[in-house]
């Protein structure tokens, strides 16, 4: 039966970065991304598409900076505890914010941070990502994707769509989806010698050369790609120039959503942090202060595999608070 809640579908997605004006003029430049101060709290300063925010940028000189990725819930308080008792462990203790959405920073048995969250407003239709949008979510763990891909079934009831074989140096790559959706995949990246797991996120673009030369030219370094991944797809993984990880995704069909599965790169990257309602949740350190409006509903499925990318000093995060009233605190982890 389709859930047509928005559990298990990437909401919100939150950078750590020690500049935030610089980096909001970056990723304007590479994605056409707008900043947009969220009503409830003028402080909180959202990215927002052409279709709307999807995301907000946090200013933090003392954590590693990193993308924090966000996952729909229905009971933000029971995912927690699921997650707890899956082998898991919070980092940030389930909060609300002013519009009455509620949210908490997970940390998954591998060592992945993610946030949970939970909307006061209705759930809308999951559609296909945009251009602008986020389009994959790509776990890189240091486990058989099978058994990562257990934890996160159990807290958001995803499905395992398909499995491919990538090769020795890769191993399996699983992607997962949802309703019949692709959202992503889930590959073991310490097969390449890579230590710890993060999530990386695919932002979907038309014109993926153009974009990867914006940002070079804005001081932006290219750590796989571009490329082409099963599917017919063209994936490239940077990182900002503050150090946050982040890649880009053409689908092969602009506007086919792609629904074709699309493993992982093989270059090595760094690793990240961590749709439409802001929602904001903290990286390493205690709770950072959040405002937030709804999650948002929207998912795709895009790339296809990627070369394992090296772990940025924190940072494929194809998830959507400092809140005015809530405590200030950052965690972020890894």
């Amino acid at each position: 039966m389709a859930n047509a809640t928005v559990r298990g579908r990437f909401v919100w997605h939150e950078l750590y970065t020690p500049n935030r004006a610089g980096s909001q003029e970056f990723y304007g430049k590479v994605t056409g991304w707008k900043v947009q101060a969220w009503d409830q709290d003028p402080e909180y300063q959202m990215f927002a598409a052409k279709t709307g925010p999807l995301g907000a940028a946090i200013e933090d000189r003392t954590g590693t900076p990193q993308w924090l990725t966000y996952i729909g819930s229905t009971d933000v308080d029971a995912t927690a505890d699921a997650a707890t008792r899956a082998g898991g462990r919070v980092q940030m203790a389930p909060t609300s914010l002013p519009n009455g959405g509620r949210y908490a920073v997970l940390v998954d048995p591998q060592g992945a941070t993610f946030g949970v969250h939970a909307s006061a407003a209705d759930s809308q239709p999951e559609t296909a990502a945009k251009t602008g949008e986020f389009s994959w979510h790509e776990l890189a763990s240091n486990v058989a994707p099978s058994a990562a891909f257990g934890f996160y079934a159990a807290l958001f009831d995803w499905d395992l769509m398909t499995e491919f074989d990538m090769g020795p140096t890769m191993g399996t790559y699983l992607v997962f989806g949802r309703n019949g959706r692709q959202l992503g995949g889930m590959f073991d990246h310490s097969k390449q010698g890579r230590p710890g797991a993060y999530w990386l996120g695919y932002v979907s673009v038309t014109d993926l050369e153009d974009s990867v030369e914006r940002a070079k030219a804005a001081r932006g370094s290219v750590l796989a790609g571009p490329m082409d991944v099963p599917g017919g797809d063209r994936i490239a993984q940077l990182m900002d120039p503050y150090g946050a990880f982040f890649a880009l995704h053409k689908v092969a069909a602009q506007g086919a959503a792609a629904e074709t599965p699309k493993p992982a790169k093989k270059a090595a990257a760094k690793k990240p942090a961590s749709a439409k309602r802001p929602m904001k949740a903290p990286a390493k350190k205690a709770p950072a202060k959040r405002a937030k409006p709804a999650a948002r509903k929207k998912t795709k499925k895009a790339p296809a595999k990627k070369k394992a990318a090296r772990k940025p000093t924190k940072t494929k995060a194809k998830a959507k608070p400092k809140k005015k009233a809530a405590k200030k605190a950052k965690k972020r982890g890894r």
